[in-house]
């Protein structure tokens, strides 16, 4: 009995997405990424609360002002280390043992280079892309504070994406989970101890998040060298020379950098957006922040079906069994659409509260923009869900240029609202942005999808 529930419980962690209950590998493998997710969130999240509790709200704007940069950079560390993993888990659900090392191998070589070039431009980019935003004078020298020690220490981001994507492309979505849970308490712990007791305002808050993020880093390190020895390379297969080599990195390369250029690119329309807000005063600024952080919250279990389906179609599309990875997508719409009904039926009753916490703060500007912000964005999450499945699918099975045209769709909205639409509208026009170019980008990413599926299967044929 005890032996059948241990054998249970494993696959439960270490579930097949190869064979078996495709709802069930799904679910199994996403409730860890979701909880990744949610502590993730709490990263910023306690910045926020913490600061918004402890500092005043100059420095809570301050941070608001610079989170555009900040995802920037996280986006970039996100995409390249989900590019290597899709490339991976190919590899992985091939069967090839040889060339997953040297999958591996080509993936850190690749992630090295990108993270030194990363981190040099941001440097080089910092104050004048804040300046360019519009950020208030008054907050200016702590925002670029807190963004600059985050920029600096960007290697830290890129290497615990590159890890936690490595050990997930072979479905391990379990350990990731619990390095991060103890690094987030150590960050909460950080932020309390920098901030009160040592006086460090706005930068305390970057230094626990920089220091978290790295014992995440030692852990997953730790891990992959003692339990999935699978993903260590040997010396060989970091040798690059031949057709077959330059052809690895090529691939590994370009589908990091479209998923990089994809979140950069929806990352730079957030920076337009930001100037926007930024013109609407410090209160706004901050309610807007502490939205942001909410609403990142609630789309855990949207991103995280999204990164799943990844996984899941690529490990099965190098297994060639597209007909299980097509299911798998559309099991997985189906389970945003039911967390969505739950949503909405919750938030009637939550939303104030919560956000009322997370701000800190009693100023009815704030909270009012707050709430609308978030209750007006829920029923969109139908067409949020599909749209994040789809693109990540997309990925899975190769794609490189498809996903890259709805960031750029997303971007030519966002600019349209910031120059049109905000000026007019005020702080509605904020509101109604991002809902209303979700239904653009989800109907041009659900033809994206059937025709990828439909040539795919054309030349298997």
């Amino acid at each position: 009995m005890n032996a059948s529930l241990s054998t249970k419980f494993k696959h439960f962690l270490y579930p097949d997405l190869l064979n078996g209950s495709i709802f069930k590998a799904l679910v199994s493998f996403m409730i860890p990424i979701v909880v990744s997710y949610l502590f993730q969130q709490l990263y910023n999240t306690a910045d926020t609360v913490i600061v918004g509790h402890y500092l005043k709200e100059d420095s809570l704007a301050a941070i608001g002002a610079s989170s555009a940069i900040f995802q920037i950079i996280l986006d970039l560390g996100n995409g390249f280390g989900s590019g290597c993993s899709i490339v991976v888990a190919r590899a992985f659900g091939s069967g090839d043992r040889l060339y997953l090392k040297r999958v591996v191998a080509a993936s850190i070589i690749i992630m090295i280079f990108v993270t030194a070039g990363v981190t040099a431009l941001c440097l080089l980019t910092l104050k004048p892309l804040l300046l360019m935003l519009g950020t208030p004078g008054m907050i200016l020298d702590q925002a670029l504070s807190y963004i600059s020690i985050v920029a600096i220490f960007g290697g830290v981001l890129f290497a615990y994406n590159l890890c936690a994507g490595l050990l997930r492309a072979i479905g391990n979505s379990f350990m990731p989970l619990v390095f991060l849970i103890l690094s987030s308490i150590l960050n909460v712990i950080l932020d309390i101890l920098l901030i009160t007791k040592f006086g460090m305002g706005v930068e305390g808050t970057a230094i626990a998040t920089v220091i978290s993020q790295g014992t995440s880093v030692i852990l997953c390190i730790l891990y992959i060298l003692a339990k999935a020895k699978i993903l260590i390379p040997s010396p060989a297969s970091f040798k690059i020379g031949g057709c077959g080599a330059f052809k690895l990195y090529r691939e590994i390369f370009l589908q990091g950098l479209s998923m990089a250029l994809m979140l950069a690119i929806v990352g730079s329309g957030t920076l337009i957006l930001q100037s926007a807000i930024n013109g609407f005063g410090t209160y706004i600024i901050a309610g807007h922040t502490a939205a942001r952080k909410l609403f990142s919250l609630s789309t855990v279990v949207i991103f995280s079906l999204g990164i799943t389906s990844s996984t899941f179609v690529s490990q099965n599309y190098g297994a060639k069994n597209l007909a299980r990875a097509n299911k798998g997508v559309n099991i997985a719409i189906l389970i945003i659409w039911c967390y969505t009904a739950l949503l909405l039926i919750l938030s009637p009753f939550i939303v104030r509260p919560i956000f009322e916490f997370v701000s800190g703060s009693q100023n009815p500007e704030l909270l009012n923009y707050g709430t609308k912000y978030l209750r007006f964005a829920y029923p969109f999450f139908i067409v949020l869900g599909p749209l994040i499945v789809f693109r990540n699918s997309l990925q899975g099975l190769g794609a490189k240029l498809l996903p890259l045209v709805s960031s750029l769709v997303e971007l030519a909205g966002k600019i349209l609202f910031t120059i049109i639409i905000i000026p007019r509208l005020g702080i509605w026009g904020i509101i109604l942005c991002e809902p209303l170019i979700w239904c653009a980008m989800a109907l041009q990413l659900a033809f994206a999808y059937r025709g990828r599926v439909k040539k795919i299967s054309e030349q298997s044929l």
